[in-house]
């Protein structure tokens, strides 16, 4: 009970003093209280949402995917429960300890570190614009530089290879409407046969935040799409399902473990759903096409997502250059 009445003390005090005032305030209360019994006669009231809670229920009002919202808050606790504090009481050396100690004994890259400060800079900007906190503690703690990684692509001669070495029509419609869409794995496995136009050789996906959006595959994977669906002789409306009776749908792990096990088959590296998604991206943007439009195929909101995913051949910057330069 004398938590509670700190707390919402804090609360009201929030728009007069800073994060350390706060922090003074809260001792001295405690160490008042400390020396009196508090009681409630009225019927106890049901605790309204903590501020780590309330920051949840708003990001996934705005659309934000479940795995999306366990990380934002698992990230959210392991801060608050390793400081001991609450998030009004939090100062920007507590953050900064926070982040080196989380390096040290985790010996986490730079890329984790700076999610960890992204997740952070987004909880402690809502609690400003709701008036939890005057100040945001982190704003002076500067986005981590990280060495841009260029990551590996599928060539043509590798997606040639394991499409002659797929096992079944399955596995060939699968590995097609991947390199054709540049559809999530998530995607994939949560589509229906009636989904799929065939005649627009197009199909509408569930993306991140439960948003749709149109994506669009080649002839050979609609050919292939025919074959798959034309043997199977079970009823699940699934548009991928497991090669075994029952037959039931796909998972997201099965689609991984099948893709895995055909790399290695091929003694080729890092075979997984999400490169056929960046060999997409790269083989469109080193075509032409506008990065807007990737942008669009993709679902991504942020261009700059686009980008990341996207790498732009040496040949064609030198020919660029000779066109639009000299």
């Amino acid at each position: 009970m004398k938590e509670q009445l700190i707390e919402e003390i804090q609360l009201k005090m929030l728009n007069h003093l800073s994060n350390e005032q706060l922090v003074l305030l809260r001792n001295a209360l405690q160490e008042a209280f400390s020396k009196v019994e508090v009681s409630i006669s009225d019927a106890p009231q049901k605790a309204d949402k903590t501020p780590v809670e309330a920051f949840i229920s708003a990001k996934r009002i705005e659309g934000c995917s479940e795995k999306t919202l366990k990380y934002y808050q698992s990230t959210i606790d392991a801060l608050l429960t390793t400081l001991g504090k609450s998030a009004q009481q939090l100062t920007t050396e507590d953050l900064r300890d926070y982040l080196i100690n989380y390096q040290r004994k985790r010996q986490s890259g730079k890329v984790t570190i700076d999610n960890i400060r992204r997740i952070l800079s987004s909880f402690f900007s809502w609690l400003e614009d709701e008036d939890y906190i005057i100040k945001i503690p982190v704003r002076r703690i500067h986005k981590v530089k990280t060495a841009k990684v260029v990551k590996d692509t599928y060539t043509d001669e590798e997606l040639e290879l394991m499409r002659d070495n797929c096992r079944s029509v399955r596995d060939l419609a699968m590995i097609d409407l991947f390199a054709s869409s540049g559809m999530r794995v998530g995607e994939l496995v949560v589509l229906n046969r009636e989904d799929i136009n065939f005649s627009e050789r197009e199909c509408v996906v569930l993306g991140k935040g439960d948003k749709e959006r149109m994506v669009y595959f080649d002839a050979r994977t609609k050919l292939h799409l025919q074959d798959y669906l034309a043997e199977r002789s079970d009823t699940n409306p699934a548009l991928f399902v497991t090669l075994r009776a029952p037959h039931e749908r796909l998972q997201i792990g099965g689609v991984e473990s099948r893709l895995r096990n055909l790399g290695q088959q091929l003694n080729l590296q890092k075979v997984h759903p999400h490169k056929f998604r960046r060999t997409l991206a790269t083989t469109a943007i080193d075509k032409g096409m506008p990065i807007e439009q990737v942008q669009q195929l993709l679902g991504h909101q942020k261009i700059d997502t686009t980008m990341h995913y996207a790498m732009v051949k040496q040949q064609n910057v030198k020919l660029a250059h000779r066109k639009y330069i000299g």
